[in-house]
Parts: structure tokens; sequence; C-alpha cells
């Protein structure tokens, strides 16, 4: 199987077609207010019409409600939605029975402890994101910048498909892959030239390497 690879916080049309042009499986776009890579509806729709199938289109989202999915929905037309808050199990449920979408949910790690939820989540999610969990007082809960201890998914037992985020960049990206087993990783902040500036040389230094890793068992 391919390694996936998704380029997240996508906000210009010039950083968008770099990535589609160097091959990324999934575009994302931030509805979340608080960060630097958000775009306003009329912006994710123009981007979303710029994708033209070449990649899957991922809406991430905080504790969203159904009234700001609805408008995302209408405006993006998202394949993918990916639910980064606290989000129960419950509230998957009820987000893909409403939106009739793949649900991808993030899951904050730092210790081993925190992968005691994934029972619940990979019962209804279609498929697991791992980020770094972030510090206590910060205003959003991903695109830090910051890795997590990768050893702690060595031994994971999951059937769910899964990736890996959380400080990636170009010169990490394969022994984040080679350390999780992941098949797919997730990048954001390590393609920036400055917090929510994505700059087209990383991207495509970034999606170079872990076209690198392919040769690694990915699952």
């Amino acid at each position: 199987m391919s390694l996936i690879v998704k380029i997240c916080g996508l906000s210009t049309r010039e950083t968008l077609d770099v990535a589609l042009d160097a091959g990324a499986d999934m575009v994302g776009f931030v509805f979340f207010p608080p960060s630097p890579r958000h775009v306003s509806l009329e912006t994710a729709r123009d981007l979303g019409r710029q994708v033209k199938g070449r990649a899957l289109k991922v809406a991430l989202t905080v504790d969203a409600d159904d009234a700001t999915l609805d408008n995302i929905m209408d405006s993006l037309s998202p394949d993918i939605l990916q639910l980064h808050g606290k989000e129960s199990v419950a509230r998957l449920r009820d987000i893909k029975q409403r939106f009739g979408r793949p649900v991808m949910k993030a899951v904050p790690v730092a210790i081993a402890a925190d992968l005691a939820v994934l029972p619940g989540y990979a019962a209804v999610a279609d498929r697991i994101l791992f980020d770094a969990r972030a510090p206590k007082d910060a205003t959003r809960p991903g695109g830090l910048g910051a890795p997590f201890d990768w050893h702690l998914l060595e031994n994971l037992d999951l059937k769910l498909p899964y990736m890996v985020s959380g400080g990636l960049h170009a010169d990490n990206v394969a022994e984040a892959v080679r350390v999780t087993r992941a098949g797919g990783v997730d990048v954001s902040s390590g393609i920036e030239s400055a917090a929510g500036v994505k700059d087209p040389e990383l991207i495509k230094a970034f999606i170079r390497a872990a076209r690198a890793t392919q040769e690694l068992s990915v699952r």
C-alpha cells in the first residue's frame, strides 16, 4: 500500500497548486479561527474548486457544531471530515450519520495512557490521526510543530488506517514512518516559512522525502 501524504493548512491558490502538482494525496483546509491557517468559507469554496479531484479534500474542524459543518459542506464539499477537538464517540457517530462523509479523528498523544481512547473511536471513525498533545496553555490543539514519542505506537494493534502528524518535516518523516508503521503522514507547520505561510519548496521537499519511504512497510 502506498503511503498517504496529507498537506494541511493550505490557504492560497499558489501553495495548493504546488501540493497538488507534487502529488499530495490529501489537502487539508482549517476551519478554526484561532489558527493562523484558518480559511473563510469563501476562500474554501475557491480552493475546493481548484482541487478538481486531484486529491481528497479534508476539512479540519475543532468541536464544530452542526451549523458550522453545514456551511463547510456547502462551501468545500469535503471528502473527509477531520475532527481535531474533544469530540466524543457519540458525536463522531452523529456527524457521520448527518453528513455522510468519512471521519478522521485526531488523537493527541503525549504518554501511553493517551491511547486508551482508541477502542471507542476506532469503532466509529474511518481513520485515526495521531498528533502531539498540545501544551495546556495552547490556543489550538495542533499545528504547533512539536513531535511526540513515536515509539508509543511501536506495538500498536489497530485495524483501522492511521496517520501520524506533529512536528514532521522532510528530515524526520522517514523515521516517523519507520517507527510507527503509519500508513500516512500529515504535515502543516513543518512546511512553513512563518506561522500559516506555506513555503512551496518545503512542500515539495516534504512530499519527495515522504515518497522516498515507499519501500518501507506501511499499512
